[in-house]
């Protein structure tokens, strides 16, 4: 399985990520973790939240769209296991983020902007679990 090289789109959803955490932050004083702001749309404890953590749902789900309109072609995903597999590591990565108290995106992009203790040490431990579980794919099971 090959990796493909895409600095130009990556540094792009980088720029784009950052800036919203930005302006989530300038706007609203909230911390842009994926995580928690799917999770608190869908178990409110504060309802007044609702339409600014639905509307970033729905951004989210609307970017390939936004993609599409922009440049014409569908951004390619090719995701190599079954819709099953998808859903238990969903729930995996979901329970994750709940005992590390954040994402990566809450811890990555925001915590260690805030240098956030807790953050300096959950991203490195979600790095070294990315690099080994990838080692253990690729080199071990072959995939």
């Amino acid at each position: 399985m090959e990796t493909a090289f895409a600095p130009f789109a990556s540094f792009g959803g980088g720029l784009v990520i950052g800036l919203g955490a930005v302006f989530l932050m300038l706007g609203l004083g909230r911390i842009l973790g994926a995580t928690g702001i799917m999770s608190g749309l869908v178990l409110p404890q504060n309802r007044s939240e609702a339409a600014w953590r639905g509307a970033l749902v729905v951004g989210m789900i609307a970017a390939p769209g936004v993609i599409f309109l922009v440049s014409g072609s569908m951004p390619q995903v090719d995701v190599p296991v079954s819709p099953a597999m998808i859903a238990i590591g969903g729930v995996i990565v979901g329970l994750g983020a709940s005992l590390g108290s954040g994402c990566t995106s809450g811890h990555g992009v925001c915590g260690l902007s805030r240098l956030s203790i807790r953050s300096l040490v959950a991203v490195p431990t979600f790095m070294a679990t990315a690099a080994i579980t990838v080692f253990i794919i690729r080199h071990v099971f072959g995939g």
